[in-house]
């Protein structure tokens, strides 16, 4: 009996080293595009607008970041 019991742990202890180790959640993308427009900010210059449009055209930040683009260039 005791070696029936010894077999059933076993099957228990290799089914938990079995699994995958948990992975951090994703991160928000929205966020990363928002600190890349926080980081055009800073710069305050034509080039690092200009990288921010061609990587995040479509993102809502690329209206503000275009709209810096015309306050430059008055």
């Amino acid at each position: 009996m005791v070696g029936k019991a010894n077999a059933d742990d076993s099957g228990k202890e290799s089914g938990k080293a079995g699994r995958a180790p948990s992975m951090p959640m994703a991160r928000d993308p929205s966020a990363a595009v928002a600190e890349e427009f926080e980081a055009a900010r800073r710069k305050g210059t034509r080039e690092a607008f200009e990288l921010f449009i061609a990587r995040h055209g479509d993102a809502p930040l690329a209206e503000q970041a275009r709209a810096e683009l015309k306050r430059l260039s008055r």
